[in-house]
């Protein structure tokens, strides 16, 4: 019964896996669209979010068959709950990359982007995909201090997002108020899907340590304090 159970948690976690690829693939091919003012892709990009869906879907159906079929206690509650929040956590991450696919799709055949801005989003999305294909491999091998790292990752993105403000208040724009819009827009998306990267991340150190971080609430309803520390004993 026990090798069963782990065999279900296993699967739930390469679930898990498989949503950060598709989501990692989602945002290189939605800033691909939106740096080409590629249209096909934008379309693709959109079109195949469902599949994430339906993975987050899955992953919901899963844990909740182990909730009611098991009653996991302690260690084993914590993965699967957290499991859940993992899943919502990714499935928001493929809306954002459809939202920046829809903006792509909106303004062709023109360019959605200002020169100005182009390397801003170029890196702002190699920094983004990096980090949640770094949040893929520590759900994998639940190693907490790889994900402690991908807090100082996010700094990247979010001094990148902050770059993007400081071109568009800056008296020699010279794009317009839509232009400005879409580039705020554009740029809360790529810093809201790197956060999203980094709370995957938190929730793994909540698995592995039981402690909650900054932001994160254990089985209880307690807010983390945002230090690790040893789960305490009885």
């Amino acid at each position: 019964m026990r090798d069963t159970f782990q065999d279900d948690l296993d699967q739930v976690g390469n679930r898990l896996v498989e949503m950060t690829n598709l989501a990692g693939s989602a945002l290189n091919r939605a800033t691909t669209a939106l740096l080409n003012a590629d249209i096909k892709t934008a379309e693709a990009v959109i079109d195949d979010d469902v599949k994430i869906d339906q993975l987050r879907a899955e992953v919901e159906q899963e844990a909740f068959d182990l909730l009611a079929r098991q009653q996991p206690v302690a260690t084993d509650l914590r993965v699967v709950v957290t499991a859940l929040q993992m899943a919502l956590d990714l499935e928001r991450m493929g809306d954002l990359a459809a939202h920046v696919a829809k903006v792509a799709r909106m303004r062709y055949p023109n360019q959605a982007l200002p020169d100005t801005v182009r390397p801003i989003f170029q890196e702002m999305a190699q920094h983004a995909g990096r980090n949640v294909a770094k949040a893929g491999t520590t759900i994998g091998s639940r190693d907490a201090d790889r994900a402690e790292e991908l807090e100082t990752d996010d700094d990247s993105v979010d001094e990148l997002h902050r770059s993007l403000f400081r071109v568009v208040l800056d008296p020699e724009w010279s794009y317009g108020v839509e232009a400005a819009v879409d580039v705020t827009l554009l740029g809360r998306y790529y810093e809201r899907f790197s956060d999203h990267a980094v709370a995957l991340a938190r929730r793994i150190i909540y698995v592995v340590t039981g402690v909650p971080t900054d932001g994160e609430t254990d089985a209880s309803g307690s807010i983390g304090s945002g230090h690790r520390r040893p789960p305490e004993t009885m």
